[in-house]
């Protein structure tokens, strides 16, 4: 698919010169999203949109918190955030498989495990085989302060895991049973601007340490707003850990082709800001020109009446 670049020059004070160029979309195998805030004026969605633009994959995974049902309740939601969610449907009309992997945040979705909202699957967490490696794709809000010990959970497996989904999913149904909202967790990050580097290690270690227990390669997660890649080691093994980040502060995603992760940094990508706005992509491309040149003529047009009034 492709996308024009248009860029404007001045020759002289009126004359226009309009430059296009064909720019493919990067293709692949799977990207990454999370924290994303739709609802939140902390919110990046203008980026949002247009890193999505830039981007043909052929599985998008929503890794959780992309809603903030704590700030929605402000009754802020403008129209870029409804962009973003009309971009992701947009994606998945062309075939992208999506996954969309709840959270505490993410009410009313929390709560639903397995079903389809059209061509998006909403889960709690998924599991992939990815060039051999086990890979685990989770939010990771079950290691929140409301489940201090829940570390001791780590050392029965599998079985552990799915406990802690369960008690989740329970503590959010037995809330709203009592007419109260599920609390989520007070990110450092998102409501102060500041990091805890205790608590993320901790966090780190937590979920490699969880993956390593039921046998998987690679764990992907979100939730502590910190973009992150490394190998962790325990006494039991070692697995990659790999964290999207947020599109809160360090507007980061997760990218996997050619048999390999990366970290996307969008303040990095030179060619991310050249990617046309949806509507002017939906323009033919005769008619943007009669615009712009329509605007230039008027604005010349104005600027003579100016002159001899003067």
């Amino acid at each position: 698919m492709l996308t024009y670049i248009i860029t404007g020059q001045h020759t002289n004070r009126f004359n226009f010169v309009l430059k296009i160029t064909s720019l493919k979309k990067r293709r692949l195998e799977i990207a990454v999203l999370s924290d994303v805030h739709l609802g939140s004026s902390a919110c990046h969605a203008e980026e949002l949109i247009t890193y999505l633009s830039s981007i043909d994959p052929k599985i998008l995974i929503l890794n959780g918190d992309i809603f903030d049902a704590k700030k929605m309740h402000n009754n802020y939601f403008p129209t870029s955030h409804l962009k973003v969610i009309k971009k992701i449907f947009a994606i998945a009309s062309k075939g992208t498989i999506i996954h969309f992997i709840t959270s505490s945040r993410d009410e009313p979705f929390c709560t639903i495990d397995g079903i389809y909202m059209g061509s998006i699957k909403v889960s709690n967490s998924l599991t992939l085989k990815l060039n051999g490696k086990n890979t685990l794709f989770f939010h990771g809000d079950i290691f929140d302060f409301s489940f201090r010990h829940s570390h001791w959970f780590l050392n029965f497996g599998g079985v552990g895991f799915d406990v802690l989904l369960r008690l989740s999913k329970l503590k959010t149904k037995t809330l709203r049973l009592f007419g109260k909202k599920n609390k989520p967790y007070e990110n450092p990050e998102l409501e102060h601007g500041e990091r805890d580097p205790v608590q993320i290690a901790r966090f780190e270690h937590n979920v490699a340490k969880m993956a390593i227990e039921q046998h998987y390669d690679h764990v992907v997660c979100g939730h502590s707003h910190y973009p992150n890649k490394k190998v962790i080691e325990t006494r039991k093994g070692e697995c990659l850990y790999l964290n999207s980040g947020d599109w809160v502060k360090h507007m980061t995603a997760l990218e996997y082709s050619f048999k390999r992760w990366k970290l996307y940094h969008y303040e990095n990508d030179k060619l991310a800001s050249f990617y046309m706005d949806e509507e002017l992509k939906s323009m033919d491309i005769n008619e943007l020109i009669g615009t712009i040149t329509q605007n230039k003529a008027s604005k010349a047009q104005k600027k003579r009446k100016y002159l001899d009034k003067n």
